[in-house]
């Protein structure tokens, strides 16, 4: 046991030099990242949780949190390689699990929204980046390599090799794997509404357009004419012909735009129509 927990601590010490280019030395990611100890304190607070010691687990905890401002709840089992950057304001509860090479930022809540005694809080699974502030709620799973913007609300799972925006949460799957490990592109973030909005307001743009030639084409139709109908008619027969694409149910897009960004029925997007 105190030999696999010096081996993780040397991990952790590794995993904070690939992931905080503030750090400088050994030294002082031991007596200077409130992270690193929150998590430390949480391996021997689960282990006495795990044998049955949990007052005395709730209790070492709790200084934890006053010495670190990260609140661990003894129960939560927490992978490898684990980091907690700043840190302060965290709170991670009971039922929550967290897999291998995961990253939090200050501000996370990996919170429970139900009264059960059974689980009730998220599963991060393996890679997973969650930026400053956000929080994750209820009995949910955020898929591997996925990463949670910064105050962003996730309330649905999230399936892998995802990026998540917005409150509530809009998942928006990559259309290639994320290659680098962890995920720390935090400013590359879709926006969703924005782009479906811009998308919109292009296609009335262009409705509108067409909708003043054919005016412009029918008017001269209607002046000084007994036969107005018969000509009107053939205007728009003549109009129809050159623009099959206006016709509904001919197979075709309605418009040479393509169709509008949109969640599919699960309410994810995909991101080729994003940049992420």
């Amino acid at each position: 046991m105190v030999k696999k927990f010096f081996q993780m601590m040397r991990e952790d010490i590794a995993s904070v030099f690939e992931r905080d280019p503030a750090a400088r030395s050994v030294f002082e990611i031991l007596v200077a990242y409130p992270g690193l100890h929150a998590v430390w304190g949480h391996r021997i607070a689960h282990w006495l949780w795990g044998r049955g010691f949990k007052t005395l687990a709730r209790w070492l905890s709790h200084v934890m949190r006053f010495l670190t401002g990260i609140e661990i709840h003894p129960g939560a089992t927490i992978g490898r390689r684990f980091f907690i950057d700043h840190g302060m304001g965290v709170v991670i509860g009971e039922t929550a699990e967290i897999g291998n090479d995961v990253t939090l930022y200050h501000g996370v809540t990996l919170g429970g929204t139900s009264l059960e005694k059974g689980k009730r809080h998220p599963t991060l699974e393996d890679r997973v980046v969650v930026g400053a502030g956000a929080k994750i709620l209820g009995a949910i799973t955020v898929g591997a390599g996925s990463r949670i913007g910064a105050n962003a609300v996730v309330v649905k799972s999230v399936p892998p090799n995802s990026v998540v925006v917005g409150v509530p949460g809009q998942v928006v799957v990559r259309n290639r794997p994320q290659t680098t490990a962890p995920d720390l592109n935090h400013n590359v973030l879709p926006d969703t509404i924005g782009t479906t909005v811009a998308a919109l307001i292009e296609r009335v743009e262009s409705l509108e357009q067409r909708l003043e030639e054919a005016r412009q084409q029918v008017q001269p139709a209607l002046i000084g004419s007994s036969d107005r109908l018969e000509r009107l008619e053939a205007v728009l027969r003549s109009h129809v012909l050159e623009h099959p694409h206006l016709v509904p149910g001919n197979g075709k897009e309605h418009h040479r735009h393509g169709p509008l960004p949109h969640p599919d029925a699960s309410g994810v997007w995909h991101a080729e129509d994003f940049t992420i």
